[in-house]
């Protein structure tokens, strides 16, 4: 059973970077599609970042131009670098994976099978 688990969240000021990591376990990744979503209390989650299996990326618009997704599958672990920060970037950051193409419902929760239990960015104005 893949099991997910982020880390690397933190408290910072606007304009601020932070790098979380997602590490993998049980399942060997490669053969994944990984993505990271926000969790706003009151809002559903939404999409951030997407990788295919062979590394291809898509961002929403929460991320484009400040954030970078990637992947190490020798690590089996999932980046998101977040650059420049803002405070409605806030919230609470889950990978996701899936062993096949999301396809349409790529931004989507229902896209995705195996969830990490998330962790928490804030960024002070």
């Amino acid at each position: 059973q893949l099991q997910l688990v982020e880390s690397g969240g933190g408290s910072v000021p606007s304009g601020g970077s932070l790098r979380l990591s997602c590490t993998a376990s049980g399942v060997a990744v490669s053969g994944y599609w990984m993505a990271w979503f926000r969790q706003v209390p009151g809002q559903l989650r939404a999409g951030v970042a997407f990788i295919s299996d062979d590394g291809a990326t898509n961002y929403t618009d929460l991320a484009k131009g400040r954030f970078t997704i990637s992947r190490d599958d020798a690590k089996n672990t999932l980046y998101l670098q977040m650059n420049d920060l803002k405070p409605e970037d806030t919230g609470i950051y889950h990978c996701a994976a899936r062993g096949s193409s999301p396809g349409p419902w790529m931004e989507f929760v229902a896209g995705w099978d195996y969830w990490g239990q998330g962790t928490q960015v804030s960024v002070s104005s």
